[in-house]
C-alpha cells in the first residue's frame, strides 16, 4: 500500500513562537506583496519558501510515480520527476544537518 506524501501536513508557523513580525505578515499579505521589492528578505521566509518548494517537488515525484504505475506517464518523465524529488530531499536534509550543527556549536560556546 502506498503512503502518499501529500497526506502530510506541513505547517511552519507552529514551529516558531508567534512574533510581531509574523502577525504583521499574516495580517497584511496584499500589502507585503506590493512592497516585497523594497522590504529586506527575512531568513525564516527564505527557509519557508525552500521547504515549501521541496515539499512540492516530493509531491510531484510521488504523483509522477503513481501516474507511471497507472501507465499515464512515460518512464522518462517518471524518472525525471523522481530524481528531482530526490535532489530536493537531499538538499533539505543537508540544510537540516547544517542547522543542527550550528545549534550544537552555539551550545558549546563559552559564556
Amino acid at each position: 500500500m502506498l503512503n502518499p506524501i501529500s497526506s502530510l501536513d506541513f505547517n511552519l508557523d507552529r514551529l516558531s513562537p508567534p512574533t510581531a513580525t509574523s502577525a504583521v505578515r499574516t495580517a497584511a499579505p496584499a500589502q507585503a506583496a506590493t512592497s516585497a521589492a523594497a522590504a529586506p528578505v527575512d531568513f525564516m521566509d527564505v527557509l519557508a519558501q525552500v521547504s515549501g518548494s521541496a515539499v512540492a517537488d516530493l509531491r510531484a515525484g510521488e504523483a509522477a510515480s503513481i501516474a507511471g504505475m497507472e501507465g499515464k506517464m512515460s518512464v522518462q518523465q517518471v524518472v525525471e520527476a523522481v530524481m528531482s524529488a530526490e535532489k530536493s530531499l537531499q538538499t533539505a536534509l543537508a540544510v537540516r544537518d547544517k542547522v543542527v550543527s550550528a545549534y550544537q556549536e552555539i551550545g558549546r560556546m563559552a559564556i
